[in-house]
């Protein structure tokens, strides 16, 4: 039984997917993901995501959200969005839940694909990409933050940013341990635990060397832009 999160979303999906599915997918042709450092899930598709923390531990979830991100980028970010946040011509799936009402439906739509009047519209990515492939981009798409969830910092967050683009860090230990009680507040759409936002990406990226500055300033500008 869907929960009315899913049954809200079911509608938009359904519409989305036939009106700009054909326009986005097209002749272009799936991409393979390489998901070899990820744990095997067996031959059997499971209808409950198997990388989440609370199954697979905080290592394979990372490493989980890295590879599907890429995969994501490669295969679904053409038709819903950079970040998984759609431009409203697809749907915007970071609002599927993060339960296995939302998974079940998820994977038998990345298996089997969609088709209209015996037009494909999306791929069925099941047989091409693998259920490793599918569940990693799952793990990435639900932990996304939701629209204005780093609002409240922003002004920080830039102090931040500025802070680590001039290299005028004293105490990293501190500004990262700062980042994290930032994206410790920030809500995800799908409902997952945790949001891999920009200031939780910035302050793993955070070291003691000067280099790990600019890389966590990028991070910030990218993240702050997309928040505007």
């Amino acid at each position: 039984m869907l929960n009315g999160g899913i049954l809200r979303l079911l509608p938009g999906l359904a519409a989305g997917l036939a009106a700009t599915m054909v326009f986005a997918h097209g002749d272009v042709v799936p991409q393979a993901v390489n998901t070899d450092t990820l744990p095997d899930v067996g031959e059997e598709w499971l209808t409950e995501n198997p990388y989440r923390a609370d199954k697979a531990g905080d290592e394979v979830w990372q490493q989980a959200i890295e590879i599907g991100a890429s995969g994501y980028n490669q295969n679904c970010a053409r038709c819903h969005g950079l970040g998984a946040v759609s431009g409203g011509l697809a749907p915007d799936v970071r609002y599927l839940e993060a339960s296995e009402y939302g998974d079940e439906w998820y994977v038998e739509r990345f298996q089997m694909g969609y088709t209209q009047d015996g037009i494909t519209k999306m791929p069925a990515f099941g047989e091409i990409l693998g259920q490793k492939a599918a569940w990693a981009i799952r793990t990435y798409v639900e932990t996304r933050a939701e629209d204005g969830a780093l609002d409240a910092h922003i002004d920080r967050l830039k102090e931040i940013r500025d802070q680590l683009a001039a290299g005028t860090v004293d105490n990293p230990a501190a500004l990262r341990d700062e980042l994290m009680v930032i994206a410790s507040e920030a809500a995800t759409a799908s409902g997952a635990p945790v949001a891999d936002s920009a200031a939780r990406v910035a302050a793993l990226q955070l070291t003691d060397e000067p280099a790990s500055f600019k890389m966590a300033a990028d991070t910030l500008t990218v993240g702050l832009s997309a928040a505007n």
